[in-house]
């Protein structure tokens, strides 16, 4: 039988040993990108933007910065010229 969720869980706890190994690999990874000089990309850009994010008040973070990575335009294109996603929009990109 399952248990019921503890009514008293101590968020930081369970999280934070996790988010802290998920901020250091951001860290190694812009460390990279501006070793390389590719801190120009359009996806970088827009990962600062989410990243500006996280430091606003209220608790639908992972909301706005989805959709700050996310494409807006609503009209479908004809056709897909790459194989998979970039994971961020630029409207300069060809789509």
């Amino acid at each position: 039988m399952k248990q019921p969720p503890e009514s008293n869980v101590h968020l930081v706890d369970h999280g934070f040993m996790e988010a802290r190994a998920k901020l250091l690999d951001i860290a190694a990874f812009l460390d990279r990108l501006e070793r390389h000089d590719q801190a120009d990309d359009y996806r970088v850009r827009a990962f600062f933007e989410g990243l500006n994010l996280l430091d606003e008040p209220g608790a639908d973070r992972a909301a706005k910065v989805l959709l700050a990575l996310s494409d807006p335009s609503e009209e479908p294109i004809a056709e897909a010229h790459t194989k998979g996603a970039a994971g961020a929009f630029s409207p300069e990109v060809e789509t």
